[in-house]
């Protein structure tokens, strides 16, 4: 018998969820899937380790599960599939942890109630990471669960890249960049060395492109600075996020088009980025396969802002030694990642095309200065291992 740890990534409508079992030093991945449309027309889809669909159910329109019933049937699940193994605990993606959560961490009531402090700053994601977490205090109390952090691997950038230009009284409060995507990232970190040990040892940018899209500098496994900032809606355009934006356009929003806050919240979190700009889809295989003038600007400006913002990036570090394109875009857009290597030749990048047509993962040329691969990220993973490590520790 084996100890299995469940991670779960809970959205507004959906949950994804993984499987995976203790097998010495290491975690298998048995199956992994997810539930959507839980408030209009559920569907759960499952596929073990190789791919093969090992459970397809569809409830018609108007049979709303809720997270609830999404739950209750992943239970179900577990139970048919777990056979002798063991159910040991349950690994959450929260975003936000804020100043006090650096590290991931045993759940319980007060905690999840000290974590919906962060709703504000991350509306679209905390309520939603919360809500199976509470389903599952109430009905499994005896389970252990663990929070890991998408914040939490910058929570050791160097103060000044963690500051605004602000009173100590307003930064006090905890208004200051804290950056996103961390898990991948960290993940991504740890796996560096078995691709490029220079790369790991130096200074590297990975690309977390995707429907959420940020930037990472990292120097020797550390986060050093990042794109995203207060909140998940900073930094680079994303499929309706807009990305970096000049605080005076919200006060003209507010002033001259009367806009309220949640007006504004909605404008851009939700009807801005690549949706926004290209009237289109916020899908970028849609975009690069449109002929409409609005999606190829889309398109362009996504890239260029991704420039601008390697050559920030590249700043804070002092010089560059490894770029690495992960997300749902990075790893399969093969003209994002040409054109972003395109523009990146000033700081020595080396595009192989043939490389990125098939993938990488080293997708650079020998001669490039700048090495420059694609590596799949495994967030799952990695809440598995932290999981694993607080489940440990508590025994």
């Amino acid at each position: 018998m084996s100890d299995a740890i469940l991670v779960l990534n809970a959205g507004s409508s959906s949950i994804k969820f993984s499987l995976f079992l203790e097998g010495g030093e290491s975690l298998e991945l048995q199956f992994g899937g997810q539930l959507e449309g839980l408030y209009t027309a559920p569907r759960f889809k499952a596929k073990n380790a190789t791919g093969a669909v090992i459970g397809d159910k569809q409830w018609g329109e108007g049979q709303a599960l809720g997270h609830a019933g999404a739950i209750a049937h992943l239970a179900d699940v577990l139970r048919a599939q777990l056979g002798e193994h063991r159910l040991a605990a349950v690994g959450h993606r929260v975003v936000h942890g804020g100043l006090d959560y650096a590290a991931p961490v045993r759940l319980t009531a007060e905690i999840v109630k000290d974590l919906e402090r962060f709703i504000p700053l991350a509306p679209l994601h905390q309520p939603h990471n919360l809500t199976p977490i509470r389903l599952l205090l109430a009905n499994r109390p005896d389970l252990p669960q663990v929070a890991c952090f998408d914040t939490a691997f910058h929570r050791h950038q160097p103060a000044v890249a963690q500051a605004f230009a602000l009173p100590p009284a307003i930064t006090e409060r905890g208004v200051r960049r804290y950056g996103f995507h961390g898990l991948s990232y960290e993940y991504i970190a740890s796996v560096l060395p078995q691709f490029d040990s220079h790369a790991a040892q130096g200074r590297t940018v990975v690309l977390h492109l995707g429907n959420g899209a940020s930037m990472c500098a990292i120097q020797e496994g550390n986060s050093v600075s990042s794109t995203m900032g207060f909140t998940a809606v900073d930094g680079l355009p994303m499929g309706t996020r807009c990305g970096n934006l000049d605080p005076g356009v919200v006060l003209y929003l507010i002033d001259e088009l009367k806009m309220d806050t949640r007006a504004v919240e909605k404008l851009l979190y939700q009807q801005s980025g690549l949706l926004g700009v290209s009237g289109v889809s916020s899908d970028m295989r849609t975009l690069l396969d449109s002929t409409e003038s609005k999606a190829k600007f889309a398109v362009e400006l996504f890239v260029y802002r991704i420039g601008r913002e390697l050559g920030s990036l590249a700043a804070a570090l002092g010089g560059l030694d490894a770029l690495v394109f992960t997300g749902g875009i990075g790893e399969h857009a093969v003209p994002i990642r040409e054109r972003v290597c395109k523009a990146a030749t000033w700081l020595g990048v080396d595009l192989d095309p043939l490389a990125n047509t098939a993938g990488g993962p080293r997708i650079s040329t020998a001669g490039s200065r700048i090495s420059v691969w694609t590596i799949p990220t495994n967030e799952e993973l990695m809440i598995a291992r932290h999981t694993l490590s607080i489940l440990n520790s508590i025994h």
